[in-house]
């Protein structure tokens, strides 16, 4: 029984994470890469419960007890002890597969799942320096979390049977998400389908077509999507829609998957989106 989990990164999704597994009555643990961060990380999941909390879905005693069951720390020894990991870390190859290596040795349990939170990078590479392949596995919420009922879970070619039914229980019948199953290919089932629209809004936008507005009411209004594409990038965040990108490109070599050139340069300019306060569209940043 999973009942003892640890997120890595406290940003909008790990956070996220971290919230829906303790108000689902988990331990959890969050790690950060500083004290600073780890208060950040701490206020953002205060911040969206207290939310919850004023909005009436969550009593005064359920707030409180979902608080406590959170500990955000930069100790990534206090994972050790843990049933579940969940990576949530940034977007980036490297640093994913130093943290699945340094992980994988430190848990104590061989039962233990890691999994990432991955949106392209191949769960099969993440197992392999991991030393615990058969437990390894993608397991990928949406923003925000506590909201999104959607958790694509990702086998690779070495995850256990017994490893994917035990988080196919988990997701549904513990946090009341509802999985679906995707192949260990870059992109998975949501992001091989979303991410192609995004960049070709984009280029929509950078080819001077429409401005970002239009580009959006023109989805929202014309096709009943709630969000339009330039508003759901910056969201998603520039830098995670580029690296998703490249990651598809990499894999599969079609222009469609190619990052447009104003993408590169919105992040390269630190313009990403929501989260940096500019990106298609200006934001308010909470501090």
């Amino acid at each position: 029984m999973i009942q003892l989990v640890g997120v890595i990164g406290g940003g909008l999704m790990g956070s996220g994470i971290a919230e829906v597994c303790a108000r689902s009555g988990l331990d959890v643990v969050v790690i950060e890469v500083s004290p600073e961060a780890a208060r950040t990380a701490e206020a953002r999941i205060r911040g969206s419960l207290e939310k919850a909390h004023s909005r009436g879905k969550l009593s005064d005693d359920d707030l409180a007890a979902t608080l406590a069951r959170i500990v955000v720390t930069e100790d990534i020894v206090a994972l050790a002890d843990r049933d579940l990991v969940v990576e949530a870390a940034s977007e980036h190859e490297q640093t994913k597969l130093e943290l699945f290596a340094k992980v994988g040795a430190l848990l104590e349990k061989d039962d233990a799942i890691l999994a990432s939170n991955t949106s392209s990078i191949p769960i099969v590479k993440l197992g392999a320096v991991s030393g615990r392949t058969g437990n390894v596995l993608g397991v990928h919420f949406f923003n925000p979390a506590p909201v999104m009922k959607l958790v694509e879970l990702i086998p690779s070619l070495t995850t256990s049977i017994e490893s994917m039914e035990r988080m196919r229980t988990f997701v549904s019948d513990v946090l009341g998400k509802k999985p679906i199953e995707a192949t260990d290919r870059a992109g998975f089932v949501v992001n091989s389908l979303l991410v192609p629209y995004l960049l070709s809004a984009i280029r929509m936008y950078e080819a001077g077509y429409a401005s970002a507005a239009d580009i959006d009411q023109g989805m929202t209004l014309g096709c009943g999507h709630p969000m339009g594409p330039l508003a759901l990038s910056d969201l998603i965040g520039l830098d995670t829609v580029r690296a998703i990108g490249v990651s598809l490109y990499d894999e599969f070599k079609e222009p469609l998957y190619s990052p447009p050139p104003i993408l590169e340069r919105m992040v390269d300019a630190g313009l990403l989106g929501k989260k940096s306060g500019h990106g298609f569209y200006p934001y308010e940043v909470a501090r």
